[in-house]
């Protein structure tokens, strides 16, 4: 029971009652075991980072710390950015778009015929835009994730199917680098109920890191592991692994390993982050386990369809 409220805590508050207090006790519950730290909204406008730790000392229960931080000014100004992302990124596909077919046309010769050295240049500036387009519209999925705006549309499907649309959109790569790509199929039908376009992004982005970041003559193996309950997706490759001091950082966006930047400069650092939002969004577990300089498997865990 809230026994006394001070005018300080009132005007943190921003309120002359209890209430907003109360309703901060009963988010907590009386039960703090381990360390809680959650946002809380307590209103459109004012929202508050609560981290509570139970005290003891010699076995002697001391209560409840609770550190109450307001995140307001934080959270308008993150939405502020996720909105300016956004319309840039709207703003920067149409004229890509049409750079692309400009660019499309003049090297099919279309538009006349070009000389090799012309045609070289072309291709290196298409691809250039290519990397622009894909930067773009992984701008446009974080700012709709960040929105709440990603909505996931799930339906019952064999994970062999998943896997093998994923490996057939990325298979020719492998090929040209010399990398070998097992696909250890499970020898029975294994149903998940996913958003089968989402769950076959996630796939092709760690497929496509095994790809980038494994180098000529390495191996690159995706299994499938299963339960009762859950159905876990596994990639192994042998590539340049992820430090230690990194690994904590993995699934943050923008970042990638010092490592990874050296390796292969072009890159967004979404692309985990992205597939992180989307295994949370199903209700399942994404992680990785590596050894620097001896690969890395990261995998993702779903829920069986009973």
């Amino acid at each position: 029971n809230l026994a006394l409220i001070n005018p300080k805590a009132e005007d943190f508050f921003k309120t002359d009652n209890s209430k907003g207090l109360k309703e901060i006790i009963e988010f907590l519950g009386s039960d703090i075991k381990d360390v809680f730290r959650k946002e809380f909204v307590m209103a459109k406008d004012f929202i508050l980072e609560i981290s509570a730790i139970s005290m003891e000392k010699d076995g002697v229960d001391l209560g409840n710390l609770v550190v109450l931080h307001d995140v307001s000014r934080e959270k308008i100004i993150e939405k502020l950015k996720t909105e300016f992302v956004s319309l840039a990124a709207h703003q920067l596909r149409t004229p890509l778009s049409a750079i692309k077919w400009s660019l499309r046309m003049i090297l099919d010769g279309d538009l006349g015929k070009i000389n090799k050295d012309q045609k070289e240049i072309m291709e290196k500036t298409y691809q250039s835009n290519e990397r622009m387009i894909a930067l773009v519209n992984d701008l446009l999925s974080v700012a709709r994730i960040e929105e709440g705006k990603y909505a996931i549309n799930a339906i019952s499907i064999d994970v062999a199917e998943i896997c093998r649309l994923a490996i057939d959109s990325i298979a020719d790569g492998f090929k040209k680098k010399g990398i070998r790509l097992k696909f250890i199929k499970p020898s029975k039908s294994i149903m998940v109920f996913c958003d089968k376009e989402k769950i076959g992004l996630v796939l092709q982005n760690m497929l496509d890191n095994a790809l980038k970041y494994t180098t000529k003559l390495g191996k690159v193996s995706l299994f499938i592991e299963e339960t009762l309950v859950d159905v876990t997706f596994n990639i192994k490759d042998t590539g340049i692994g992820i430090a230690k001091n990194e690994q904590n950082r993995v699934f943050s966006k923008f970042f990638r390993t010092n490592e990874a930047v050296l390796s292969e400069p072009v890159g967004s650092g979404l692309g985990l982050y992205m597939a992180k939002n989307i295994i949370d969004s199903h209700n399942g577990k994404i992680g990785f386990k590596s050894q620097p300089g001896k690969g890395t498997t990261f995998y993702f865990t779903l829920k069986k369809d009973t």
